[in-house]
């Protein structure tokens, strides 16, 4: 059977396991009963959400202390950050096809206990390897719980203002936890020890690990289905490829074989797994998923809004304590207004606007002044003030990145079945992931390059003195930054032309297990 636009154009009737109702037809469904607990869920929710993001920078300004204290070389450092990212980004789609196989509730418990058991064992660590291989079992453990996190919210805020709501909080805790991380991490690191940024992570699971088997509901989901196995292998090969090749690049260049072969590999593996994922009885990733043009705009619009932003931590960190010279905790302190601009931006207008506003309204939107946020930080100099230059640009960058998020989670799991919500959940996240790891190399690797050049035009003798390496520094800051503005453009312009979706009037609903 087939139905009719109105233009004569047919539409095949969806399956029950089909990704929804398109977003010209929606098919009249019951309204469900909604939980009493849902908002104590999201706390639930939130508390585990705000620890995984937080643990993607808290350790970063605790980096320097680490290394001084285990010995670690400067070739060394690098795997604080990328053991967890490589297991992370590799693990995503995997963690979120085994919380629809097991049940989301259970893996989201196994993957706070687990996170928070990692957690310890770094602070505990006597030398780099073994805070190397925590580092890893935290991303592995996230890899579960954060696909899990999104699709029991997911499933559990249905009408539409609440789902708003709910997603806004959510969105803000994704944006803004990157930059609260910082803040902590320096708090931690000046009046504790860096050992403190690994450990805060315990106490923040333990409290949802007592909130969650009170509040959280369980979904049904494809209990009787088999893991994909060679979809798995091919998949998470291809991703931790992928993110070890782009890891790689800053240190060794991108004409390393150390880089070029997993980059290549990275390719093949993933190309054979969409071949793979269309053949497969029990797919991984069902490509229904992202077949769906509002949702693969609303996936494209995320990877990009990432990999546009995330130099902005790593760029304005260095800017603050290199050349301003900030503490840690005033660069930490530095860095509210974004996290500010993101819980506004998320909470209090795109929650707001979202339920009869066009979700690529408030995408292109919020894309447009984060790259006006990107324009100003681009002309910073070595005696800028903060208050003048750096402020301004961080709140437009808040608020563009609260106004982006919040309906872009809400947007790319709206309309999915429940036996596909933990895999969705986690298709966009690992997108997250991969552009900020992406990001951060490709735009430290144009902001390296192009300092390298001011100094070469500029430096006359042997050695430049501290003024003009700064000056150096802070061009190839502004060159970087005048990039992510392009990306966040291009953002802007990906999800207007392809987000042409209204919020379904009930999204992602299923009955309780």
């Amino acid at each position: 059977m087939s139905k009719k636009r109105p233009g004569g154009e047919s539409l095949p009737s969806a399956p029950s396991t089909a990704t929804g109702p398109s977003p010209d037809h929606e098919v009249p469904a019951a309204t469900p009963v909604p939980d009493p607990k849902r908002w104590w869920a999201l706390a639930v929710i939130a508390l585990a959400q705000l620890m995984v993001i937080l643990d993607g920078t808290v350790v970063n300004i605790a980096l320097p202390s680490a290394q001084r204290a285990l010995g670690m070389s400067d070739a060394d450092r690098q795997w604080v950050i990328t053991a967890y990212t490589l297991a992370f980004g590799g693990l995503l789609l995997l963690g979120g096809r085994i919380a629809d196989l097991v049940g989301r509730k259970r893996t989201f418990v196994f993957g706070l206990a687990g996170f928070a058991a990692a957690s310890a064992l770094g602070g505990a660590a006597a030398g780099p390897g073994m805070l190397f291989a925590a580092r890893a079992l935290q991303g592995a453990f996230a890899a579960v719980l954060a696909p899990s996190a999104l699709s029991l919210l997911a499933t559990t805020f249905t009408d539409p203002k609440e789902r708003a709501r709910a997603f806004g909080v959510y969105g803000a805790l994704a944006g803004g936890g990157s930059a609260v991380g910082l803040i902590v991490g320096g708090l931690l690191t000046e009046y504790l020890n860096w050992r403190w940024s690994l450990y805060v992570n315990v106490p923040i699971a333990l409290a949802a690990l007592l909130g969650a088997p009170a509040f959280l509901r369980d979904r049904s989901g494809r209990r009787s289905g088999h893991l994909d196995v060679p979809g798995a292998l091919l998949g998470c090969g291809g991703l931790v490829a992928l993110v070890y090749g782009f890891s790689e690049a800053e240190p060794r260049g991108w004409s390393s074989p150390s880089v070029l072969t997993p980059l290549v590999a990275g390719v093949v593996l993933l190309a054979a797994f969409v071949w793979w994922q269309s053949r497969a009885a029990s797919p991984l990733l069902p490509l229904r998923i992202v077949r769906d043009r509002v949702r693969a705009g609303s996936l494209a619009t995320m990877g990009l809004a990432t990999i546009g932003m995330f130099g902005v931590f790593l760029f304005l960190t260095y800017y603050l304590q290199v050349v301003l010279g900030y503490p840690p905790v005033r660069t930490g302190l530095a860095f509210v207004p974004i996290s500010a601009g993101i819980v506004i931006g998320a909470t209090q207008i795109a929650a707001r606007l979202l339920p009869r506003t066009a979700p690529r309204t408030l995408m292109s939107s919020g894309m447009v002044l984060a790259a006006a946020g990107m324009v100003l930080l681009s002309s910073l100099t070595v005696h800028t003030q903060y208050v003048t230059h750096v402020l301004p640009a961080l709140l437009l960058l808040g608020l563009g990145m609260g106004l982006t998020f919040m309906p872009v989670y809400a947007t790319a799991t709206a309309g999915v079945p429940a036996q596909d919500a933990g895999v969705a959940s986690a298709v966009l996240n690992t997108v997250q992931q991969m552009g900020a790891s992406l990001g951060t190399v490709l735009l430290n690797t144009i902001a390296t390059s192009a300092t390298g050049r001011y100094l070469h035009s500029h430096v006359r003798g042997p050695d430049a003195d501290g003024a003009t390496l700064d000056q150096g520094m802070v061009h190839g800051f502004s060159v970087a930054y005048r990039c992510s503005a392009g990306v966040l453009l291009l953002a802007a312009l990906v999800a207007g032309l392809t987000v042409w979706h209204r919020t379904p009037k009930h999204a992602g609903h299923d009955a309780p297990a």
